[in-house]
């Protein structure tokens, strides 16, 4: 078969980028109540005041993160009406940070070069905190506001989280060099409710919920971006209703909703037709759907994926269903084979609840009477072979597949 020469001819899309994951938009479609919010806790700053500790939290994909890059540039390009206002951000992405100490190695990493770079091993937790106050109060701003996305990441070890909202207050960073904010973005609703209280209270100072999307919220969204992104005329009247209202029923998130109306698209101009049809986002509906799974699992935190690798370990076994007290045995042990942060039982059952309500795993109880009690036994409730092959293509969790690696230790 002989190849045909590539062409620039498109029958379907104008621009398909403004509907992939890494398109940043201008103005954030239906979010107006959340970013005069988010705005309006900043206000301390522009006055010269020390920043709120703002709590943004919500589901993958209701805009969270893209209303916080919006926010903070806005408030760097404002900042040249202002006398003596000098407002430096700093982002660290917490997804594989299991820790607050890893997270402190990450953020004084952000101050140092490439070649000046810390290791994650070999210095005590308060080393490097001493060297993340001497960084901040060495920067030449009247404000940091430090972005902690994804923050679920660390769990219970969250003593990051309490000396970073109060590093003024404890003369850690000395408030006439630099005021210091937080804005921690949480993917898990239930995260704060697991933080120790004094955390709660400084983390949290001012709360900003992202609900998810409804049906006509995401025709909204998807009628904006499709006007770059298509050649007009190239969509059906039904396509983008269609695509708002699997996406909402399903997920109410706007990326998911993009996807299925990329991929219809997509599906359409492989038909090498000029018009998308409710068919091709039916099809893509089947699809989208078939990847949704892997794309949730790769999203999780690294605890989640080593407690999937204890469970895939003891279904290999036929040990499940199973304990959470037997699932963390082999948790701890696949921890330690990779030198990863070994969590306590309660943080690992808070994992197991978050699994199970994601629907990756299933949930019997057990009752034995009088001797044995009540209890709840856990089984996956997906394919294992998808759940091993992600877990396989994570930086961290595929140390434990390789040959000669410390895996041969969790039997």
């Amino acid at each position: 078969m002989s190849l045909e020469p590539f062409t620039d001819d498109d029958p379907i899309f104008r621009r398909e980028s403004v509907l992939r994951d890494t398109y940043t938009p201008e103005t954030l479609v239906e979010r107006d109540r959340e970013l005069r919010e988010f705005q309006n806790a900043l206000k301390p700053v522009v006055k010269g005041e020390v920043p709120k500790n703002i709590f943004l939290y919500g589901q993958t994909g209701v805009g969270k993160s893209i209303a916080t890059e919006m926010v903070l540039d806005r408030l760097k390009q404002d900042q040249e009406n202002f006398d003596d206002l000098n407002v430096e951000v700093t982002y660290v992405l917490c997804k594989n940070l299991t820790s607050s100490y890893q997270v402190t190695v990450e953020l004084v990493n952000t101050f140092r070069e490439p070649e000046n770079q810390i290791s994650g091993t070999g210095h005590s937790h308060g080393a490097v905190l001493a060297k993340l106050w001497q960084h901040i109060n060495d920067i030449d701003a009247t404000h940091l506001l430090i972005v902690l996305d994804e923050i679920d990441s660390v769990g219970t070890d969250d003593d990051i989280l309490y000396q970073l909202p109060r590093a003024n207050a404890n003369g850690k960073v000395d408030p006439n060099n630099v005021k210091l904010g937080v804005i921690g973005i949480s993917n898990d609703f239930t995260f704060r409710d697991q933080l120790d209280a004094r955390v709660q209270d400084s983390l949290a100072e001012d709360e900003i919920h992202f609900p998810p999307y409804d049906s006509n919220q995401l025709r909204t969204i998807l009628h904006d971006r499709a006007g770059n992104a298509f050649v007009d005329g190239a969509l059906a009247d039904d396509v983008i209703p269609l695509c708002a209202a699997f996406a909402g029923q399903e997920t109410g998130s706007a990326r998911q909703a993009l996807k299925l109306l990329y991929k219809s698209g997509d599906l359409a101009r492989s038909e090498d037709v000029s018009m998308v049809e409710e068919r091709h986002v039916r099809a893509a509906q089947d699809l989208v759907e078939a990847g949704k799974a892997k794309d949730e699992l790769e999203a999780l935190p690294s605890q989640s994926h080593l407690t999937l690798f204890a469970m895939l370990r003891m279904a290999d076994k036929g040990l499940l269903p199973a304990r959470s007290t037997d699932i963390y045995d082999y948790y701890d042990r696949a921890a330690r084979a990779i030198d990863a942060d070994v969590k306590s039982i309660r943080t690992i059952r808070s994992r197991l609840s978050q699994l199970l309500m994601k629907g990756f795993l299933k949930k019997t109880q057990r009752n034995e009477g009088l001797n044995g009690g009540s209890f709840f036994l856990y089984e996956l409730d997906i394919r294992e072979e998808l759940i091993r092959e992600v877990l396989q293509e994570d930086d961290r969790t595929k140390q434990l597949f390789s040959e000669g690696s410390k895996q041969s230790r969790i039997r």
